[in-house]
């Protein structure tokens, strides 16, 4: 199954880029470029997701 949801993607002031998504407390990502930032806020949905889900 998938689904969307809002990703906030921002610079960060060091270099590289964070991220958040508001639909997901706790749900954030950060990385040296934007398609690595991308990719580890969507890991961080999946592993929310998951536990609300209670699989392992």
């Amino acid at each position: 199954m998938k689904a969307e949801v809002t990703a906030i993607i921002e610079m960060a002031p060091e270099g590289g880029f964070w991220a958040i998504c508001s639909e997901f407390p706790g749900a954030n990502g950060q990385g040296e470029t934007f398609e690595k930032t991308k990719e580890n806020l969507r890991q961080a949905v999946e592993l929310i997701v998951q536990d609300r889900m209670g699989a392992d």
